[in-house]
């Protein structure tokens, strides 16, 4: 019997039809048994600041904390906003690494997807999300490399995903999940 994964999942865009939501609902639906995917909302935390951060921290804080700390690997599904991750994102980045020393993303096992309608796919965020992640120490999946351009064709009007992406996510989350397995702190 295999073991099985939670995986928080982060989608940098708030857009209720959001391509990057539909791609990382789509991935859930891929996954191997092994990882349960759940989509770690970010909408409601207010900005980071540390005046705010103080005991008791605001709700929304403790929540996003505790929802990704009881993960056991992190998948960050996103855009690209002027060549970097998007406001909210960067976010929830920062209240998850607050108060420091105590990151709830240190260890944890990742991976970055970006999409864009573009066809540099969300180049530019997806690596600058990877350089927060080294400072973050989450061991990030360096292969299959995901950032798809064209991302507007990858659904139907019904929101069923296309064949012609499906084959890339399988390989990816596939990946991901040998990943994971691989470098989840016991």
């Amino acid at each position: 019997m295999s073991t099985l994964y939670k995986v928080a999942v982060l989608v940098g865009s708030l857009r209720k039809a959001s391509i990057n939501r539909k791609l990382a609902m789509a991935l859930a639906e891929l996954a191997p048994p092994s990882l349960q995917l759940n989509i770690v909302e970010i909408g409601d935390l207010p900005l980071y600041n540390e005046d705010i951060d103080v005991s008791p921290p605001p709700l929304p804080y403790t929540r996003f904390r505790q929802q990704v700390n009881s993960a056991d690997a992190l998948l960050f599904v996103t855009p690209e906003y002027n060549r970097s991750v998007p406001a909210p994102l960067k976010n929830a980045i920062d209240v998850g690494s607050r108060p420091y020393g105590q990151s709830v993303f240190s260890g944890k096992p990742g991976a970055v997807l970006s999409a864009s309608p573009g066809a540099v796919g969300g180049f530019g965020a997806n690596h600058h999300l990877r350089q927060s992640l080294v400072f973050l120490d989450v061991p990030v999946l360096q292969q299959p490399e995901a950032y798809l351009g064209g991302a507007g064709s990858f659904f139907d009007e019904q929101g069923k995903l296309n064949d012609g992406v499906r084959g890339f996510l399988q390989k990816f989350i596939d990946a991901y999940a040998l990943w994971v397995e691989r470098h989840v702190q016991v």
